[in-house]
């Protein structure tokens, strides 16, 4: 996607920045591990591809990506002083070099099929729009940023920008659908809710997604062993998302100059 192309997020040990040509040989070398290859359910891709794969994702109007690193204030949220030193942007390259990279997180976007309507659907419908459901994928790709709640401060940073942004990424969604054989495409879609598929073996995934307000769809995983959570949107907002992360937790910051 394109929305988040000058868009940094910052949370106190957090930088979010969209991914772009120059993390490509990090992002790469991580991708050789056989133990993040098996949890991404990915296939290793030389170096030319992994560059093609990036520019790719920069065009689909159906992939949001930031690329996580560390906070250049961590581990505590910047003073006012820090902040005005940084100004309002992050400069490609300096803040997110190599040495700051930790991770990923992705929002993937999809038309429902699913034909169940509830009371909020039904709005929808009689306005014309159709429903678009996101997944959600993320990956801390270095062991040593494991187990020390950068994840959940990832996934929090990340859908406070999904709710405040929510408008022109579905906008941009949109602008790339093929559904006009029912005239919905010209009136736009609308966000259902948000979901992760996670092995039914992964419980501290499991653990994490629910503890950020996400549900279980069943009790059983499904036929790949998966298990699905979601957590919807009321009125285009994660409302249980923005106040467990408080007011001023993340700030939006210009990426480039």
């Amino acid at each position: 996607m394109k929305v988040n192309e000058n868009d940094a997020i910052l949370t106190p040990r957090i930088l979010l920045v969209p991914y772009s040509a120059h993390h490509v040989p990090t992002y790469h070398e991580w991708m050789q591990d056989e133990e993040l290859q098996k949890l991404t359910a990915s296939e290793p891709l030389t170096l030319p591809e992994e560059y093609a794969m990036q520019a790719s994702w920069r065009q689909d109007v159906d992939k949001l990506t930031f690329i996580v690193c560390k906070s250049p204030f961590s581990p505590d949220m910047p003073s006012t002083s820090q902040l005005e030193e940084i100004g309002d942007s992050i400069t490609p390259g300096k803040q997110d070099a190599p040495e700051n990279m930790i991770g990923d997180v992705n929002l993937f976007l999809y038309d429902d099929e699913d034909e169940e309507e509830d009371e909020n659907a039904k709005t929808h419908v009689k306005a014309g729009k159709r429903p678009v459901i996101g997944e959600l994928e993320i990956m801390i790709a270095l062991n040593s940023a494991r187990g020390k709640g950068l994840a959940r401060e990832t996934l929090l940073g990340f859908m406070w920008y999904i709710s405040l942004s929510l408008s022109a990424i579905l906008a941009e969604y949109n602008s790339g659908s093929s559904s006009t054989d029912d005239g919905k495409a010209e009136n736009g879609c609308w966000l259902k809710y948000l979901r992760v598929k996670i092995d039914k073996d992964n419980v501290k995934s499991i653990s994490l997604f629910e503890k950020l307000g996400f549900k279980r769809t069943s009790v059983e995983p499904n036929y790949f062993g998966e298990v699905e959570l979601r957590i919807p949107l009321v009125e285009g907002r994660l409302v249980d998302v923005e106040s467990d992360a408080g007011l001023g937790f993340s700030k939006k910051l210009r990426y480039g100059s």
